[in-house]
């Protein structure tokens, strides 16, 4: 028997509801604040990720699924959501738009990674994108609409840790005193992190080991080597989320995944947070265009995997109910029915009822049980004695008396019925 790929899952029916409350929520946030859905492919050209993400992230790494084509152009199923819609902005010259341009997206992501909790190798984020705008404002806009979505969800106890990194003139300052600092400590540190110290020293704040997340509690700081309008736009961040009444931590070793970030990252970690626990994150992205071979544009965004966000539904309590996918079961009691059933059915489905069809004559109480089982209100059953009197039996499935209807004002005889019934 065929297995699904390591690191995949199926996404079985009894999820959809709660997948729905993710999705259906976060597209109301978002469309409460004036962002537009965008859709980028599946596959990108490789270097929009190398170029963008830094050679000594995991994800440029070692994480990629990358392959060449039979045209020998180097393709990869997306790995991250924002250098594909940077990508977009640019190349369909979303530039001339209203500035911000404000976008959302419910997207897969493919990441070669050892498979965990709440992390799979194709996982599926909501994101968001404001491009072209530089304000802190918008830094709090995107802030506030990701801490929205979650307590809209049920899910209002989340840590938003917060820091700022710094612009591109003072890195160079700050990567030295990193280097510095951890020199004299490489024989306490693994492998990856000796490693870093000569290709990116900021990745040393983002290991997962315990012995050497305990030497970076000295290290210094980023704040402190932040220029004054760097220092100044942090400043103004923390006092509109204070407006706001989003309450945050200063996390120091807080330097996201990714190389693309400046001044503004941020992450939101439940009460029991882990070392993987993060359920959603991002920040400010001003030179990632750049990267690409593009004009400046300024971008702040975030993304949040949702099989991240289903575990937190749950640690918290909350149970997303499935609205009932069945209003009337139309029954055909002979095989003779079958064809006026369907019929029915069809005229029901073109009223706006959700109908299920027996698809051959059984007994009522066959056709009953199946009914129930699907949730529906009531049941139409069409038999021979029914049809000879040019009826059709209308049984609500509440204990209520049942009821013959015309079968020629079937549609609105059961309409009204319905409507009497909520």
């Amino acid at each position: 028997m065929i297995q699904r790929p390591r690191g995949t899952a199926d996404r079985l029916p009894d999820a959809a509801a709660a997948w729905r409350l993710v999705a259906e929520t976060f597209q109301r946030e978002c469309e409460l604040r004036g962002f537009a859905p965008i859709s980028t492919p599946t596959i990108e050209r490789t270097e929009l990720f190398t170029r963008t993400t830094g050679d000594a992230t995991d994800l440029a790494q070692k994480e990629m699924y990358t392959f060449e084509d039979r045209g020998g152009d180097s393709l990869t199923l997306r790995s991250e959501g924002t250098a594909p819609v940077v990508r977009a902005y640019v190349q369909n010259g979303l530039h001339n738009l209203l500035q911000p341009v404000k976008l959302y997206y419910i997207t897969s992501i493919f990441r070669y990674d050892r498979p965990q909790a709440g992390r799979y190798r194709e996982h599926h984020q909501i994101g968001a994108e404001a491009l072209g705008d530089p304000s802190p404002a918008v830094d709090a806009e995107v802030i506030d609409l990701l801490w929205s979505t979650y307590r809209a969800m049920g899910i209002d106890d989340l840590r938003l840790e917060l820091n700022s990194l710094g612009d591109p003139e003072t890195r160079p300052a700050y990567r030295q005193a990193l280097v510095d600092y951890f020199t004299p400590l490489a024989d306490s540190m693994d492998f990856e992190s000796r490693e870093r110290l000569t290709t990116n020293p900021l990745r040393i704040l983002d290991s997962k080991n315990p012995a050497v997340a305990d030497l970076c509690e000295g290290a210094p700081r980023s704040l402190d080597y932040l220029s004054e309008p760097a220092l100044d736009h942090f400043e103004e961040l923390k006092e509109l989320l204070k407006a706001l009444d989003i309450s945050y931590t200063i996390n120091h070793r807080l330097v996201r995944g990714l190389d693309y970030y400046n001044r503004t990252v941020f992450e939101f970690v439940p009460p029991d947070a882990g070392s993987q626990s993060t359920v959603g994150g991002g920040g400010r992205y001003d030179y990632l265009a750049e990267l690409m071979g593009a004009d400046h544009v300024p971008g702040v965004g975030f993304g949040s995997g949702i099989e991240r966000v289903l575990l937190n539904l749950e640690r918290c309590g909350t149970s997303a109910v499935d609205p009932r996918s069945t209003e009337v079961y139309v029954a055909p009691l002979t095989d003779g029915a079958v064809a006026d059933a369907m019929r029915l059915t069809r005229q029901l489905r073109d009223a706006g009822i959700a109908v299920e069809c027996g698809f051959r004559g059984a007994s009522p109480r066959s056709h009953l049980r199946r009914a129930s089982r699907s949730q529906a209100r009531a049941a139409v059953l069409i038999g021979t004695r029914e049809s000879e009197r040019g009826v059709v039996a209308y049984k609500p499935l509440d204990g209520a008396a049942q009821m013959e209807v015309p079968r020629v004002d079937a549609v609105n005889r059961i309409l009204a019925v319905l409507g009497d019934e909520s």
